[in-house]
């Protein structure tokens, strides 16, 4: 897991116990099989290699399912795949729900990700469609996007849905205007990755099954003012 951000994971205020969504979810599921969990807390780009080297069994931390990774992981979904456009508290802008709602707009994205493959690709049907491109921004953190959205330096924040819905609840300086799908146009979850070929994923979609009929699913998503993210059933890949 990789307790960087909350509400799917971070360190508790004895900067040691890590908790969120993804280790709740984690234990229920280990409690479900009868396994011991033992959470590791690793850095976002190490997880691929420490999952295929055999380091670590499984990975829980926002991980999105793609056809790209499929090649080489399996998957059992647990989580919506949301991602969301955040404006500070008294911004005009109401609504983004399509390409053109960001056209010339200065937006905050990532690097490498499936937010910024989808504002890019936003910016070419805008474009294509006589529209000005947005402006894309890159920031470090979530302090420092935070920090350019309520300065006026950006428009618009647009990165995953739970960490930014969290922060709004918390301290009321920004405001939803809209989510989309990871995987725009398609379906993209986010779901416990294994091994390619490992046998874990089976047991491991049964189990979140399991706990999403009992309701402890609906609980725990709700602890963390996670419900928009729920998903009706766990799948494999």
């Amino acid at each position: 897991i990789h307790p960087a951000t909350p509400p799917t994971g971070t360190y508790a205020t004895d900067a040691k116990t890590i908790v969120g969504f993804d280790p709740d979810f984690a234990q229920l599921v280990a409690d479900a099989l009868g396994l011991k969990l033992e959470l590791q807390a690793v850095a976002w780009a190490d997880w691929p290699l420490g999952l295929t080297s055999g380091k670590y069994d499984a990975v829980i931390s926002n991980v999105g399912v793609t056809e790209q990774r499929k090649e080489k992981f399996d998957f059992s979904t647990y989580r919506l795949g949301l991602h969301g456009f955040y404006v500070k508290k008294d911004s005009k802008i109401t609504s983004i729900k399509e390409p053109k709602d960001i056209a010339g707009l200065r937006v905050i994205s990532a690097s490498g990700t499936n937010q910024e493959r989808i504002a890019l690709e936003w910016n070419r049907l805008n474009v294509a469609a006589g529209l000005k491109p947005a402006e894309l921004q890159y920031f470090d953190d979530d302090a420092a996007r935070t920090l350019a959205l309520v300065s006026g330096r950006a428009d618009v924040n647009f990165n995953p849905n739970a960490p930014q819905a969290y922060q709004a609840a918390k301290d009321g300086q920004i405001k939803s205007v809209g989510t989309v799908n990871a995987g725009w146009p398609n379906k993209s979850d986010v779901a416990i990755t294994t091994r390619k070929g490992s046998g874990l994923a089976d047991a491991l979609t049964q189990a979140a099954n399991g706990l999403i009929k009992s309701g402890q699913y609906a609980q725990a998503l709700d602890r963390w003012k996670l419900a928009e993210e729920a998903l009706p059933k766990s799948e494999t890949n």
